[in-house]
C-alpha cells in the first residue's frame, strides 16, 4: 500500500492509527491534528449527504440519519472531486442497513431525492413543439410504431410506498397524519426549465411510461401497460408528458422529428 492509500484509509476509518512520517508545523501531537481534520471530513461528507436527502433526514430524525451516513461514508467515500452525486448508493445502503427496516419506505424516499438531484444536473434539451407532436400522434397508421425521444431529466420510480405523497408531506404539499405510507405510488419527475417538478403516476401510467424509456414503441408500451384492462387513459399521461416538455424527439419508422 502506498502513502496516499494509507492516508485515504486512515482518513475514513476511524480504526485505523494516522499514517506514517506525519509531522506538524508547531510540534503539537500529529495524531490529535490528524484525528481533528479526519472530523472534519467526516462531517463535510455526511453534510453532503443531508443536503442530498433532507426528506430522509426528516424521516428518521437528524442522529440517526448522521450515524447511518457515517457508516455510508466509511463503506463508500467519495470516488470524484465531484460531490453533486455523492451519495447515489446510498438509497441501496439504508435497504440493506438493518436499523432502518422499522422504515420500510426509507430507502425508495432516498431513491426520490437522488432522482431530483439527477434531474436537477441533468443537459438542457429543447422540448419538441406541441404542432410537431400533435402531427406525429394524428396518422393512425403509424402511431404504433412511433417511439418517443425524452429530456434527459426525466426519470421515474415505481414504488410500493407512498413516496410522492411522504416527499410532499416534507415540502408543504400535504399533511403527513394523512398519508398512508403503504399505498403503492409512482413518481414521475422532470425539469424542463429551472425547477425540478415531482408528480405521480396512476399505476396504468407509471407502466406505459416506464415501457417508453426502455425505448418500446408507443403500440407496445400501450399493449403491455393495459394488458387488456381499459384504465390506461393515453390521452391524459400524452398530454401530462407534452405539458411537462418530456418529449424531444419522435421516431416514426427512420424519420425522426425535431
Amino acid at each position: 500500500m502506498n502513502g496516499q492509500q494509507q492516508f485515504f484509509r486512515a482518513l475514513l476509518d476511524p480504526g485505523q492509527p494516522p499514517p506514517a512520517g506525519l509531522s506538524t508545523w508547531n510540534d503539537s501531537d500529529p495524531a490529535v491534528r490528524f484525528a481533528v481534520y479526519r472530523n472534519n471530513v467526516l462531517v463535510s461528507l455526511i453534510d453532503a449527504l443531508a443536503d442530498t436527502y433532507p426528506v430522509t433526514q426528516q424521516l428518521v430524525g437528524d442522529a440517526f440519519f448522521r450515524a447511518m451516513a457515517r457508516l455510508f461514508v466509511s463503506a463508500e467515500p467519495p470516488r470524484s472531486p465531484v460531490l453533486a452525486f455523492y451519495g447515489e448508493s446510498f438509497p441501496d445502503f439504508i435497504e440493506r442497513f438493518p436499523p432502518a427496516s422499522s422504515v420500510p419506505y426509507l430507502a425508495d424516499v432516498a431513491r426520490l431525492e437522488m432522482l431530483r438531484v439527477r434531474a436537477y444536473h441533468a443537459a438542457d434539451a429543447d422540448a419538441l413543439p406541441a404542432d410537431a407532436i400533435a402531427q406525429a400522434l394524428d396518422d393512425p397508421d403509424s402511431l404504433p410504431e412511433l417511439r418517443l425521444g425524452f429530456h434527459p431529466s426525466l426519470g421515474l420510480l415505481r414504488s410500493p410506498y407512498a413516496v410522492v405523497s411522504l416527499w410532499a408531506a416534507h415540502q408543504g404539499g400535504a399533511d403527513i397524519s394523512t398519508v398512508d405510507p403503504l399505498v403503492a405510488e409512482s413518481a414521475l419527475v422532470i425539469r424542463p426549465a429551472l425547477d425540478v417538478a415531482v408528480m405521480r403516476l396512476v399505476p396504468r401510467a407509471s407502466d406505459f411510461v416506464a415501457h417508453l424509456l426502455h425505448g418500446e414503441s408507443l403500440g407496445s408500451s400501450v399493449e403491455k401497460a393495459s394488458d387488456g384492462d381499459a384504465d390506461l387513459d393515453l390521452t391524459d399521461i400524452l398530454g401530462l408528458l407534452i405539458r411537462e416538455q418530456a418529449i424531444t424527439s419522435i421516431e416514426r419508422s427512420r424519420k425522426v422529428h425535431q
